[in-house]
């Protein structure tokens, strides 16, 4: 049996379990176990190989997607340059450390990017936000960076920061379930048809933020498929 699996703490509601137990019944793959496990404490992570020997690959959420690193051997450069690990892969008794955040949003983004999509405002600071700073410089997009402290605030926006950047990335969890009625506080009546607003809370499944894109004439997404791109990616991961 290939075992696989997901540490985080507390793990109430899982994604990934569900993801993985319908992917394997819907593509007839035999032998594969996707399980949750939520360890109170990091110290508790080497314990799971040795407990488990079949395990193959974890995924990683909070609170460990940084404090896992310095028990992986390796680190894939994109994890590197973020900073944080959501996929860990054994192979030849390594375990390395990789970021398929940023697999998942730049698939998801680039089916839906235009010519005039060259620069970004990105809203919130957070670890999320490195994943799609990475997945941007990767694109060519240039990109600043919003928040209520900074590096640019949100009062500080204007019409002509808001025409010049037509790809507005909300990272914050702001609006996510169950406080619908939020949304990032930037200028939406200076965004139109030519922006787009990518959401990467998928809970509801269109926030307030991508309402207020819309009524502008603005393209809308949200990060469902990111997190199906991310899943996928993890798989192609540990069958490499």
């Amino acid at each position: 049996m290939r075992l696989f699996g997901l540490i985080g703490f507390p793990l109430s509601h899982s994604f990934s379990k569900g993801f993985f137990a319908e992917k394997f019944r819907n593509e007839g793959i035999s032998g594969c176990v996707y399980e949750n496990f939520p360890i109170p404490s990091i110290e508790e992570f080497p314990g799971l190989w040795s407990q488990y020997t079949e395990l193959e690959g974890l995924n990683v959420t909070i609170p460990y997607k940084q404090a896992v690193i310095p028990y992986l051997d390796e680190l894939s450069d994109a994890a590197k340059a973020i900073g944080a690990v959501n996929c860990i892969r054994k192979k030849n008794g390594k375990l390395t450390g990789n970021n398929t955040d940023v697999t998942g949003f730049s698939r998801s983004l680039q089916p839906l990017l235009q010519p005039h999509h060259t620069k970004a405002l990105i809203l919130g600071t957070g670890g999320a936000a490195k994943a799609v700073k990475y997945s941007l410089e990767q694109l060519g997009i240039r990109y600043t960076e919003v928040s209520r402290s900074g590096p640019v605030t949100y009062d500080a926006l204007n019409e002509a920061i808001m025409r010049e950047h037509t790809l507005i990335v909300n990272t914050t969890p702001l609006g996510m379930y169950p406080n619908e009625i939020d949304a990032p506080p930037i200028p939406y009546e200076f965004t139109g048809a030519q922006h787009l607003f990518y959401d990467l809370i998928y809970n509801p499944a269109e926030t307030q933020f991508m309402k207020y894109g819309a009524a502008q004439g603005a393209a809308v997404k949200n990060g469902h498929e990111m997190l199906v791109l991310q899943a996928e990616a993890s798989w192609e991961i540990w069958n490499a």
